[in-house]
């Protein structure tokens, strides 16, 4: 009997092109939930940064956020600043936002770590210990 051609407009779907299995968007769910847990601390600490370089340096808003988003995405200050004080509380914001972007870049990354650790300890586990898990 002869193989009927395929449509191929049903051949090609979302699925077929991006093979992405139920535990891959476990994990996408996973760095979702913690995304949305950590919005509110980048949030806070965006504002924060903000408040220091409008209040100190007499910036506006909108050049006040953008220093203190250059600065929470790892990237450095856009404008020079000129009091003493605004250097010393831009220092230690600097320093206070490099640590929040450790934080959340390693709490978003605990999910794919895991998922990584995991599938390794599968593959090799039962070859090195010879049980059953």
């Amino acid at each position: 009997m002869k193989k009927k051609p395929e449509d191929p407009a049903q051949r090609f779907t979302l699925r077929s092109a991006f093979p992405i299995g139920h535990r891959s968007w476990h994990l996408a769910a996973h760095m979702a939930s913690r995304a949305v847990i950590l919005l509110p601390l980048g949030i806070l600490t965006l504002l924060i940064g903000m408040a220091i370089y409008h209040w100190t340096e007499g910036l506006p808003w909108s050049d006040a956020f953008l220093n203190a988003a250059m600065l929470l995405g790892g990237m450095g200050p856009v404008d020079t600043l000129h009091t003493i004080a605004g250097k010393w509380l831009a220092g230690f914001y600097a320093l206070f936002a490099g640590v929040v972007f450790l934080v959340v870049a390693g709490v978003m990354l605990v999910p794919v770590i895991h998922h990584v650790l995991q599938r390794f300890h599968l593959e090799s586990g039962d070859e090195t210990t010879g049980q059953d898990h």
